[in-house]
């Protein structure tokens, strides 16, 4: 009795479990027999999510994970014509779809860009700061340095190699302001007395699994797991225990249902 109950578990868990990628979307997504994760260690929400969905998304692609970190993305976004990495999560731009295909985001906050400002300033938001001669210090290659030069009409971008270089251009006086998302910048903030946010944000922030160009059935395989992974409870209970509740949220599902492109 107990074998036939427990066959007939093992059916009906074959028969929930998700379908694994075609021999294509596999030779495209693991074209070295192993997965290899991109992971932006410079960014927290990244860091601590990515490795967990990374390993996650190798399993169920029946391949074994290797994570490769990335202090900075520019890096990261460069080696991504190198066929140096499979996948790596970073912000969602379109500056970046020449080179990356994305899958829809599974990771979002509304509100979430925005500028931290030395002590003494006087700017309150974003208004404030984007005035002739200003300058707001990024990570050069960045979400936040792409969309602040497509944002500001009058301020300048400093760019910066990394976090902790365009930190220290504000901290300087060598920038009036550092661009970044409210997570990393509260956590700067904690570090220099009298800095503060500004009260207002220049973005949101959409967070999501990239793969290279040319990759078109494991792009589609990586979307499709995505969708899954935020219907299945899956991203959230990452987000819960990375500690980012009331951080991020699950990004929104994609419209018409599941994706079936790229």
């Amino acid at each position: 009795m107990k074998t036939i109950v427990a066959a007939v578990c093992a059916a009906a868990l074959a028969g929930c479990a998700s379908p694994g990628p075609s021999p294509d979307a596999k030779s495209q997504l693991a074209p070295t027999g192993e997965l290899r994760v991109a992971v932006l260690t410079s960014n927290p929400l990244i860091h601590r999510t990515t490795p967990v969905l990374g390993r996650e998304l190798a399993a169920r692609s029946g391949v074994p994970a290797r994570l490769i970190d990335y202090g900075a993305v520019n890096k990261l976004m460069e080696d991504a014509t190198k066929g140096a990495w499979d996948v790596a999560v970073v912000a969602i731009d379109p500056e970046r779809r020449a080179i990356v295909d994305f899958a829809p985001a599974h990771l979002s906050a509304e509100g979430f860009l925005t500028v931290l400002v030395p002590p003494g300033s006087s700017a309150r938001r974003m208004a404030d700061i984007d005035q002739p001669g200003m300058r707001v210090a990024a990570v050069r290659g960045a979400a936040t340095q792409m969309v602040l030069a497509r944002t500001l009409k009058n301020a300048t971008v400093l760019a910066a190699e990394n976090e902790d270089a365009a930190f220290a251009s504000m901290k300087e006086g060598k920038a009036q302001g550092y661009a970044q998302n409210r997570f990393i910048l509260r956590a700067r903030a904690s570090t220099l007395p009298g800095s503060r946010l500004l009260e207002d944000s220049f973005a949101g922030l959409h967070l999501a699994f990239a793969v290279p160009k040319n990759r078109p059935e494991a792009a589609r395989y990586v979307a499709q797991f995505v969708e899954k992974a935020k219907a299945d409870g899956t991203v959230q209970r990452v987000i819960v225990d990375a500690g980012l509740k009331g951080e991020v949220n699950v990004g929104p599902v994609e419209q018409g249902g599941p994706y079936t492109g790229v």
